[in-house]
């Protein structure tokens, strides 16, 4: 929404009204009621000719700035003149020269209604910013025009006006609240002043209020009962009786403690009852009899404030009465929403301040509206327009009732008493919410006798009383308060002196009972639920308390130290009986009211003289924690502090195996320990609970054992839980041998390749041998003759990795921790600086000739897939070779200082190649081979091999060629092979070198194979192939129709996704001159994706046996879980724009 100056405003809504009357009688309405004309006079002071210019107004604006108030502005606009004397001269149309004159403005007409701005903000030059006027600026409330005009010859009444409006500003030049005063002139307004509203409604307070204290008097209770009686005389012991019916409370409980006894307060008001000579009847005396009581005296009159509250702060009546008796008429301030009366006096606090009058709004005062107008909010108003007032104010006052009936209406939850059970001291609920759980809305302003009434109507099964009872729902369940039958309302009010009223039985109204929205009530008989006794009130609330106990092992989540219930008990029960059904004989409970704070400093032990007071009294609540400790737990307590000795979270549970008897049953004992307790320690405690030999204190130790029961590298004895890193409820074997000590390594060796199925062997040697004095004691451990082995590390697959190849390198220096594998290979390691590299013969497989059958395709390929490689446990295929040959050639020791030529060399040496006779290096091609399939394209013969950082396991394969290879750093080398028209094979595949120096795009792959072919650029389709998936994707070709200005734009390189463009790359090419079939997939693609899918079926099937297999492995069975065999891994970087 546009934010308006008030002014500006005005002007728009002129101009809006003036526009949507264009046609209409209404045309000129807004010039009749508001269009004014101001004339400017200059006069020559020596041919006394007048010149004149006239404006027309709709409204005035006048200054504020040094101006004490409206008239005197208007004077210094149109009474004061300006005179142009000496240098400043006025040049006269008539003397047609410089002379003195004098300069005026009068009102030459004068509207019916004459709107006056005020410039209340201007700007100071000297601060360079905005400020509001807020000094003392008045206007009249009559005010005659005549002085400002030009004809001033009229009647008095032609110039007087009245103010009738005016607008406030509140705030500052940059921002503010617009309010109105608005004069009712037609007498329409209905309010009151609040000042004699209060006065009114205080003395009729008052005068409730002391009707109510003589209902409540004693003396006029009885009076009424005696009046009431036929036989005019009763027993005192039935008047007491009679008043306990009457009033729903005795004697003795309402009056006794401040007046007596019954008997004595008839005696000491002997003028009013006679009572017999012995005492024991009464009556009223003959003068008190002819008194007339009425329904007051029954108490029918006492009616809670919200039922008989004449209070109205907008009574019809009173503003009726006010306005009768006020003479003229009232103004309003309208604030928005907000409509209150004020006096004529308040508007001159809108003269100055912050908060002052911006707009000033003023009627003739001839102007008078009829008679017939006067209070008659429907004088000449058109049909059409009373019918939809009439229908906006039934749609108000619907609305009315409807906001009336949600801001008095309160939602209750009743809990239907037969629907719920007593369990651990609170209420529960036998059936579903739905059922037990009945969702009530009711006025609060309606009695608790209504309430029970509706209820009955609600329950027509309900026998009996409705006893109605406050409960709450509380951690432990439902619970009872109090029972609505006595209330006490205090009436909070503007006035002093008011004594509590007191409200009894079903005549109390639900807001007096204080029934908040939102309400849990119990409907209950008042005596039991299901057949037990229910105790209501704050002493019997039930209290939630979480117990905990030291988890042990397989106990508890992971990472969890307790176990953690939740038990119920009476806030008033002793901590003795909750200690008897928690504590085990000797054990002791500690309480910490912080809640789930395990922080030891907040954990107190119950001391013994604390043992009688009752759970609350000792400060436990909803969420309070017990720890429970058995008498072995001790020890984690100072008894005589009452403090733990621990933080919770430094206590551990270790559970201990027996390994040391095989012959015997395995047991297993749980120790208790803190994170700061020596492994030592633990050993001798579970040596003593599985009563064994003292003398294997001397010769065992401790393994900390896995899930699949492999038992690790012992703790050395010397360290701690914390430092041997073991967590709550670690499982430990107790074996036989001596546990390393912190300067020693405990390692696992295998023997050979064959890691799988190999054993696992152990060693405990010192950190500090070398390589070399390891590898000797692991051959005399495990019985290997020679010196013909070299040591490895395990990689992160479970496969024999990165060799030792320092042997006077001590092991701590190599990084060797406790617990590692490591593996004996056979051979010896190559000298230092030295590479022994596998070289592979390489040689494609050339494409089925067109002129070959498709049966001896398929056969063929059915061979070729044969000789698919599967890993034992039935994964993935490690390599798919469908078009390409590999032969194993050799070894080569090669310097890491050599050149890829003298690789190339040495590789012509070997047997193998001797046969192929190669004329030199340059007809020979070195690819590093990746996955059984070449990869990284070796170029540049004079580039050392260290700077290819080939690594430990590398492997090469060679490819002759034809003619010598001379590869750039910008040549892509890519495998070309051309579709035969009608079948779904190609010819033989070429190499061709494609310079990408300048660019990498499917646009300009599309113009090399075109020139390699001698093909128009539109007529070929290309795609590369993915042999891994025998999948073929198609290179986009939309850059075809591509401008050449959009082809500027840098376009996606075919080196990033999702092609990832690289040496050896097969590229399909297909001839649209010859056919129009875009498939690049072959026979052997489907063939080869069959298998693949057979391949994942068995690979699934073999996973699930595997599983089931696994799941009926007992604990102590060691396991060694398979890997896949180590691949290379390959990150691709996309451009990045």
């Amino acid at each position: 929404m546009r934010q308006h100056d008030v002014q500006e405003l005005n002007r728009i809504l002129f101009s809006a009204l003036e526009t949507s009357l264009v046609g209409t009688s209404g045309h000129d309405l807004i010039n009749r009621l508001y269009h004014g004309t101001v004339v400017n006079q200059i006069v020559c002071k020596e041919c006394k000719n007048v010149s004149e210019r006239q404006e027309d107004f709709l409204d005035l604006t006048v200054a504020v700035k040094d101006v004490s108030g409206l008239e005197e502005a208007l004077w210094n606009m149109y009474v004061e003149e300006e005179y142009f004397e000496n240098d400043n001269l006025y040049r006269c149309g008539a003397c047609n020269k410089l002379v003195e004159a004098a300069k005026s403005a009068k009102l030459r007409k004068l509207p019916p209604f004459l709107t006056v701005s005020l410039l209340r903000f201007n700007f100071d030059f000297e601060k360079c910013e905005r400020y509001k006027e807020t000094s003392c600026y008045t206007f009249p409330i009559r005010i005659n025009l005549r002085p400002f005009c030009e004809q001033s010859q009229l009647d008095d009444l032609e110039y007087m006006y009245e103010l009738f409006s005016v607008i406030i500003h509140k705030g500052g030049c940059y921002g503010g609240h617009y309010h109105v005063y608005i004069k009712d002139v037609d007498a329409l307004g209905n309010w009151q002043l609040k000042e004699e509203s209060k006065l009114m409604t205080e003395e009729k307070v008052q005068k409730d209020t002391e009707n109510i204290k003589e209902m409540e008097n004693p003396l006029t209770i009885l009076k009424g009962i005696l009046s009431e009686e036929e036989s005019k005389q009763i027993p005192v012991d039935q008047l007491g009786q009679k008043l306990l019916e009457k009033k729903g409370m005795s004697w003795n409980k309402k009056y006794r403690k401040q007046y007596g006894p019954i008997r004595k307060y008839l005696q000491t008001h002997s003028q009013i009852f006679r009572l017999s000579p012995d005492d024991n009847k009464v009556s009223l005396k003959e003068m008190y009899h002819k008194l007339q009581f009425g329904s007051d005296s029954q108490g029918q009159g006492l009616q809670s404030p919200s039922q008989n509250n004449d209070i109205q702060w907008t009574s019809e009546s009173l503003c009726t009465v006010l306005k009768d008796s006020a003479s003229g008429s009232h103004w309003f301030d309208l604030n928005d929403s907000k409509v209150q009366p004020i006096k004529e006096k308040d508007i001159e606090k809108q003269f100055q301040g912050k908060e002052s009058a911006y707009m000033l709004f003023y009627r003739k005062s001839q102007l008078k509206r009829p008679s017939e107008a006067q209070a008659n909010p429907r004088y000449r108003v058109p049909g059409h327009l009373l019918n939809e007032m009439d229908a906006a104010n039934v749609e108000l006052r619907k609305r009315r009732m409807d906001c009336d009936s949600a801001d008095n209406n309160i939602d209750l939850h009743l809990h239907l008493g037969s629907h719920y059970k007593l369990s651990n001291g609170a209420l529960h609920p036998s059936l579903s919410r739905k059922e037990s759980v009945l969702d009530l809305t009711i006025d609060k302003r309606k009695t608790l006798g209504d309430l029970r009434q509706l209820i009955f109507q609600l329950l027509e099964f309900w026998e009996g009383d409705v006893i109605l009872t406050t409960a709450k729902s509380l951690p432990a369940g439902l619970h009872l308060y109090q029972t609505l039958d006595v209330c006490q309302l205090t009436l909070v009010t503007d006035w002093e002196n008011l004594d509590d009223l007191i409200f009894t039985g079903d005549e109390m109204t639900l807001g007096g009972i204080g029934l908040p929205d939102g309400a849990d009530v119990f409907v209950w008989n008042g005596k039991e639920v299901g057949g037990m006794e229910v105790l209501p009130g704050l002493d019997h609330e039930p209290l939630l308390l979480n117990v905990l106990r030291l988890a042990g092992y397989n106990e508890g989540g992971k990472g969890q130290h307790f176990i953690e219930s939740q038990h119920v008990v009476p806030c008033s029960a002793e901590l003795s009986t909750l200690w008897k059904a928690l504590a085990s004989p000797g054990g002791i409970i500690l309480m910490n009211s912080s809640g789930s704070d395990k922080e030891v400093e907040n954990w107190k032990v119950v001391p013994e003289e604390d043992m009688k007071k009752t759970v609350r009294s000792v400060g436990l609540t909803d969420g309070s924690s017990i720890l429970v400790l058995d008498s072995h737990d001790q020890s984690l307590v100072n008894v005589a502090s009452g403090n733990l000795t621990a933080f919770m979270h430094d206590i551990s549970w270790l559970q201990v195996k027996n390994f040391c008897r095989l012959e015997a049953e395995e047991k297993q004992v749980k120790i208790t320990a803190t994170v700061e307790t020596v492994m030592s320690d633990i050993k001798i405690k579970a040596i003593q609970e599985l009563q064994l030999g003292e003398e294997l204190v001397n010769d065992s130790c401790l393994r900390p054992i896995k899930r699949n029961g492999k038992l690790l590298s012992p703790v050395p004895e010397d360290y701690t839980v914390k430092e041997a890193e073991l967590k709550m409820g670690s499982l430990l074997g107790l074996c036989h041998g001596k546990a390393p000590t912190s300067t020693q390594l405990f390692l696992y060796f295998i023997v050979g390749s064959d890691l799988q199925g190999g054993p696992e062997m152990e060693i405990v040697v010192e950190e500090t041998a070398s390589v070399i004095e390891c590898l000797n004691l692991m051959l005399e451990k495990s019985g290997l003759p020679g010196d013909n082995w070299h040591l490895r590390r395990i990689n992160w697959c479970y496969e024999a990795g990165e060799a030792l190849s320092e042997e006077g390198a001590r092991l701590k220096e190599l990084n060797v921790c406790s617990g590692d594998t490591l593996v004996i290979t056979e051979g010896k390691l190559p000298p230092k600086g030295f590479l022994k590299v596998p070289i592979w013969w390489y040689k494609p497989l050339m494409h089925f000739g067109h002129q070959e059958s498709m049966q001896d395709q398929v056969n063929c390929m059915t061979w070729m897939m044969g000789a698919l490689q599967v890993s034992p446990e039935g994964d993935s295929p490690a390599y798919v070779q469908s078009d390409i040959g590999l032969c194993y050639a050799g070894d080569v020791e090669i310097s890491g200082e050599a050149f890829l030529e003298d690789l190339k060399i040495q590789a012509m040496t070997l047997p193998f190649f001797q046969e192929l006779s190669v004329p030199s290096p340059e007809f020979l091609r070195a690819w590093i081979l990746e996955s059984r399939r070449p990869g990284k394209l070796l170029r540049n013969n004079q580039q050392q091999l260290n700077e290819y950082k080939l690594g430990g396991r590398v492997e090469i394969c060679i490819e002759p060629l034809q003619k010598e290879d001379n590869l750039g750093p910008s040549d892509l080398l890519l495998r070309v092979q051309m579709g035969i028209p009608g079948e779904r094979d190609y010819y033989h595949s070429v190499d061709l070198v494609w310079d990408i120096s300048k660019e990498c795009t499917a646009w300009a792959l599309r113009h090399r194979l075109a020139a390699h072919y001698s093909l128009p650029v539109e007529k070929i389709e290309i795609a590369k192939y993915f042999p891994e998936k025998f999948e073929w994707m198609t290179i986009s070709s939309w850059t075809q129709q591509m401008s050449k200005r959009k082809r500027k734009k840098k376009q996606e390189s075919l080196q990033s996704a999702p092609f990832h463009l690289k040496d050896g790359d097969i590229i399909g090419v297909k001839n649209l001159l010859l056919e129009d079939g875009k498939d690049f997939s072959t026979v052997r693609d489907d063939i080869g994706k069959e298998t693949q899918r057979q391949l994942a079926m068995e690979k699934k099937k073999s996973r699930q046996a595997q599983r089931l297999q696994n799941n009926v492995f007992s604990v102590g069975k060691v396991t060694t879980k398979h890997r896949k065999p180590e691949v290379a891994l390959s990150i691709n970087v996309g451009i990045f724009r």
